[in-house]
């Protein structure tokens, strides 16, 4: 039975094939491929066209640009945008609508009439070319013929030439590396690069930005290193053997040891990175603050960071102050909002827990920064005249809009010292000292434990949370003001200026500045008793006397630690209190000091890691304290 039903139905699959019922139909018969040649899709509802572009650099090599144009433009600028992070990233939504296209930091300037420009860069996505991270300026450490500048200029030139809806003038705008394309462009611009704003750019990776803190090396970018570099397009980041990023470095020892277990030895810029953990020639000759000082342009450039950004907090103020200080104060400008990493291109209606009035980055592209570009690429002059310095004041919750703002060896500043018994005050303390045990196997984190780098939220706002998860830990010294009487205004960059003696030869050291709310506050029941951190870094022991030439402490004598803190527009009101807390970890996101003196830091052996006894001094010994840039009055513009 099982022979002749196989039979029969092999008989009907025959008949089936032939049938004539199927032959005569031929649009039920399947020849070639399902998928056509060229896929053609209908945009006539669309009010943009896309294009898409291979533009030539001077030595063969193309990058991969796209062309957005509003339809029916005519006459119209170009916003260039020029990223690693890939161009289609920023025209997310299959939308006919442009506004709707396109990501949500250019929807101002689609209502205002804008051609937009995005392009992958050298060796990333679509682009042709070696990658190299931050790609130096060519000289010592890049000795081709091409760079990010040469790149720029001869993007300009292209699209200048070959877009006719334009009116052949071309801004530039970037956050973070995207910024530092855009600083980049500056050192050698094309003439039809009309503007431009660096935004959270990538400065200097030792001092500030990215890669190091005052040589403290930031772990976060290691998964950062096999994102960007492991692959043309986007790699995977290390992987994790716990749901606790705490726990997982505590685990690995030294970042090198971390990433010698996950093949960092195959990517080039680990390898230099690694190689060179002091401030030497490797990271003093790609400086860009410094760079841009010595070849100014004269573009009108606006310099912008948040005031809690917790990537790259160092590069614009310092850039634009390098600028100021070679007199070229006239077209540069310094912007700094209420803001946490590249904020400014979202939504910023509030930072955590603290609130403000409105969407402080949409209300500042579409009154302040459009008409800045529109200035330069329309010769339409804004309704206000752009100031030359605009600061948000976070505790007042108001821009403050300045002629000038103080550098950071010009402004006046008053030192607030540490007393006995845990007390701060502008008068000079009693000699005394005050002790802790730093563990380096029980760090400080920097954020309440478990924690997860790749957590979003938790991330992009820990520079603002409540310091009371660690203050009565006791490695953390707190030192804090009686209620204040009357308000404490400060406007600029303050100093740590810390007098310290260690059992070991090395150590960290973290300085934070914090406003201790009152309390009860009324209007907003989860911030009393609330510890803001308003400023805080860390320093390397080692780079007390000289960045580049790290030299052993010398167990047990004092030694003074002074280093400039993130800058401040900020008042410290009636009712709340000062605090300064020190400690000598912010782990994991900075790596261990392993408290014995050891050449580099990345490959200390387990070892090396030893308990110290840190003693902070006080009054005679070392008037350890801070020093901050107190005024009497607003020096704002009302």
């Amino acid at each position: 039975m099982k022979v002749l039903a196989s039979v029969g139905m092999a008989s009907l699959f025959v008949s089936l094939a032939v049938s004539p019922a199927w032959s005569q139909n031929s649009d039920m018969v399947q020849t070639g491929s399902d998928i056509p040649a060229k896929w053609q899709k209908p945009e006539t509802d669309y009010d943009y066209v896309k294009r898409e572009m291979m533009i030539p650099m001077r030595d063969g090599v193309k990058l991969h640009t796209i062309i957005v144009v509003p339809k029916g433009a005519h006459n119209l600028p170009m916003l260039l945008e020029r990223t690693p992070y890939d161009a289609n990233f920023f025209t997310p939504t299959d939308s006919p609508h442009l506004k709707d296209a396109v990501w949500a930091a250019n929807r101002e300037f689609v209502d205002d009439g804008y051609i937009f420009v995005y392009q992958d860069i050298r060796g990333k996505y679509g682009s042709q070319g070696d990658y190299v991270m931050t790609r130096p300026p060519m000289g010592p450490l890049n000795p081709t013929r091409t760079d990010d500048t040469t790149d720029a200029w001869d993007t300009v030139d292209g699209l200048s030439k070959n877009v006719p809806e334009s009116n052949q003038r071309i801004g530039m705008i970037g956050s973070s590396y995207d910024g530092w394309t855009v600083t980049m462009a500056l050192l050698g611009p094309h003439a039809a690069l009309k503007v431009a704003a660096p935004e959270s750019p990538m400065i200097d990776g030792w001092m500030g930005d990215d890669w190091f803190h005052y040589g403290a090396f930031r772990q976060v970018n290691l998964d950062y290193f096999t994102g960007q570099s492991s692959k043309t397009g986007k790699g995977e980041p290390v992987p994790r053997w716990g749901a606790d990023d705490y726990q997982n470095f505590l685990d690995a020892g030294s970042a090198g040891n971390l990433a010698d277990k996950n093949g960092f030895q195959q990517l080039g810029f680990w390898k230099r990175l690694s190689a060179h953990p002091a401030y030497d020639a490797f990271w003093q000759g790609q400086a860009l603050d410094k760079m841009v000082a010595a070849h100014p342009s004269t573009i009108p450039t606006m310099w912008l960071q948040g005031l809690w950004d917790q990537e790259d907090m160092y590069g614009a103020i310092h850039t634009w102050e390098a600028l100021k200080g070679k007199g070229m104060a006239a077209n540069n400008y310094l912007v700094m909002g209420p803001w946490y990493h590249s904020q400014v291109n979202g939504a910023a209606a509030n930072l955590g827990p603290l609130k403000w009035k409105g969407d402080t980055a949409a209300d500042f592209r579409r009154t302040v920064l459009v008409p800045f570009f529109d200035t330069y690429l329309k010769d339409r002059k804004p309704a206000e005249p752009t100031p030359q310095v605009l600061i948000y004041n976070p505790a007042e919750n108001h821009w403050d809009r300045f002629s000038d703002w103080p550098g950071a060896t010009e402004q006046h500043l008053t030192p607030i010292y540490l007393q006995g018994d845990g007390g701060l005050d502008f008068r000079e303390a009693a000699a005394g000292e005050d002790r802790y045990v730093s563990d380096p196997d029980k760090p400080v984190p920097f954020m309440e434990v478990p924690l997860r780098f790749d957590a979003a939220p938790r991330w992009s706002t820990w520079l603002v949370q409540d310091q009371r998860f660690v203050s009565t830990r006791t490695d953390v010294l707190s030192y804090q003001t009686s209620l204040l009487t009357e308000p404490v205004l400060v406007e600029g960059a303050p100093f740590a200026d810390i007098f310290a003696r260690t059992t070991g030869t090395d150590a960290d050291f973290v300085v934070k500045i914090i406003d201790v709310y009152p309390p009860r506050v009324a209007e907003q029941p989860e911030m009393g008793g609330y510890q803001l951190p308003v400023s805080m870094d860390i320093f390397r022991g080692r780079y007390r006397k000289s960045f580049a030439e790290p030299n052993a402490i010398p167990a047990g004598e004092v030694q003074e630690y002074r280093f400039r803190l993130p800058t401040m527009n900020y008042v410290f009101k009636p009712g709340h209190r000062i605090m300064v807390q020190i400690q000598s970890s912010l782990f994991p996101l900075y790596d261990r000091n392993p408290q014995k003196y050891v050449p580099n830091i990345f490959f200390a052996q387990p070892q090396d890691y030893q308990k110290a006894t840190i003693s902070i001094e006080r009054g005679s010994s070392g008037a350890s304290g801070v020093l901050l840039p107190v005024v009497p009055a607003t020096t704002a513009i009302q």
